[in-house]
């Protein structure tokens, strides 16, 4: 039996190290085939919000020369119109360049200037350089950090942030919903105090506000960009106007308020802002993942864990077990808060990697930064509406949880004493029995005190029993 085979054909094309086979019907150049040959580590190209970036970059550094006349307008219109196309999610599949490549990211910013090269020349019916036309007035040193800038603050502002705080109201409108119910608060996984779930959800719900907030300030440092910088910070053969009028452009473009970096040799030569940002990221998706394990205790059972709540049933369970459903939104958003910390700590040892005048793994940086958004944002909306807005209250078992619970005996502590409490509290643990029937024995006081003082609402009042 002879499997199908496929005839590729090619076309020859030539750089600055001579002659190189490109597939006939690709839109990027020799650089780019140097690298797809080069680098084979992985099956991760750069994400395509990179891709959109750089184009985003191409087109406004187009724009911007033209304004000021160093670039010629129908070039520059030519390259404007190619590089929406990328924008606007067309030719992604020109970006084969693998994400383990040169730590500058050259070789992802030649694959863009000869994408938009070709494309601009067909619309033009000219030749457009991708060199000396694209890549006017720039590096792949200010270029690639700039695009991680620039596609993060995107993907960051327009669907991070949204997202997070579509959970922030999710929680909120749950907590009017649900809050007054009061269960069995627990520390160590042990029986603790009363809470509502008011007050357990306002604890996430501040968890993820906070969270939000770090994210916020940390976007911008982010939002100052690398471009005009050049090859080494000085602007070396960039126009000295070139960098704040491109970052206007920019902004406009985009509509997020860019600006140009008061220091290049900073972002050039460092990611602290991207690694900043992580950090916040990590922050966020350390609350997601309590909030979806606390889920998923609350969840346990039905019959043999806590049962306090039943999330929405969304699969079968088991593929032996019938009946059996499992809390696959909480785990899964587990597994993704897993993930975005260890991409941070990948994102930290890659901005170390700041020697003399260049970070030198930027393309590292950009995939981890840009899944990391992916992930959280992806959480959030998942949490909010598949878990958090679905679940329901067992109210029967959170009143047989407290009603037993022997920690209640600590609202006795300012009457009766500690010594006196605890031993009330083991032998109702032991005995089986509420705590109000052996304390209504044990002490002088009678049923009535006991119930004002022992009532889990008013516990969950805080305060010194009266």
């Amino acid at each position: 039996m002879t499997l199908g085979s496929t005839t590729q054909e090619f076309r020859t094309e030539q750089d600055s190290m001579g002659e190189v086979k490109v597939p006939a019907d690709a839109l990027y150049q020799a650089q780019t085939q140097r690298a797809v040959d080069n680098f084979k580590f992985s099956a991760h190209t750069m994400p395509v919000p990179f891709i959109q970036a750089l184009a985003y970059i191409k087109q406004s550094a187009a724009l911007t020369n033209s304004t000021l006349g160093l670039l010629e307008g129908d070039i520059a219109q030519a390259i404007n119109e190619a590089a929406q196309t990328i924008i606007d999610g067309e030719h992604i599949n020109q970006f084969p360049v693998d994400v383990f490549q040169t730590g500058s990211g050259t070789s992802s910013n030649m694959n863009a200037n000869e994408v938009i090269a070709t494309l601009a020349s067909n619309l033009l019916g000219a030749p457009i350089s991708p060199n000396d036309h694209v890549n006017m007035g720039q590096s792949s040193n200010d270029v690639v950090p700039t695009a991680i800038q620039v596609s993060t603050a995107i993907v960051a502002e327009t669907r991070l942030i949204p997202a997070l705080n579509h959970l922030v109201a999710t929680l909120e409108s749950k907590r009017k919903e649900i809050g007054e119910k009061v269960k069995t608060g627990r520390t160590h996984l042990m029986d603790a105090m009363p809470i509502t779930f008011g007050q357990e959800m306002g604890g996430w719900q501040y968890q993820i506000e906070q969270a939000l907030a770090g994210i916020q300030h940390s976007l911008v440092a982010v939002k100052a960009l690398a471009q005009g910088g050049t090859a080494v910070g000085t602007g070396i053969n960039a126009d000295p106007r070139f960098a704040a009028k491109f970052a206007d452009k920019l902004a406009q473009v985009t509509r997020i308020d860019f600006t140009s970096s008061d220091n290049f040799f900073y972002n050039l030569s460092s990611q602290d802002a991207i690694v900043a940002l992580s950090g916040q990221l990590k922050t966020a998706a350390v609350a997601m993942l309590k909030i979806a394990n606390d889920l998923r205790w609350m969840n346990s059972g039905p019959l043999a864990g806590l049962g306090e709540i039943e999330l929405q049933g969304l699969q079968p369970g088991s593929s032996i077990m019938p009946g059996k459903v499992n809390p696959v939104i909480p785990e899964a958003v587990a597994m993704a808060s897993a993930q975005i910390i260890g991409n941070d700590t990948t994102i930290t040892v890659a901005g170390q990697s700041g020697n003399f005048q260049l970070n030198v793994m930027l393309p590292v940086i950009a995939h981890n930064v840009l899944e990391s958004i992916e992930l959280l944002t992806n959480s959030a909306t998942s949490l909010a509406d598949k878990a958090i807005t679905t679940f329901t209250v067992h109210e029967d078992n959170l009143s047989v949880a407290l009603s037993k619970n022997p920690i209640l005996v600590t609202a006795l502590n300012p009457v009766i004493g500690y010594l006196k409490a605890a031993e009330i509290a083991k032998k109702a643990y032991k005995q089986g029995e509420a705590i109000i029937d052996v304390a209504e024995r044990e002490t002088e006081l009678d049923r009535a005190t006991l119930e004002r003082l022992l009532d889990p609402v008013k516990l969950t009042e805080g305060g010194i029993a009266d």
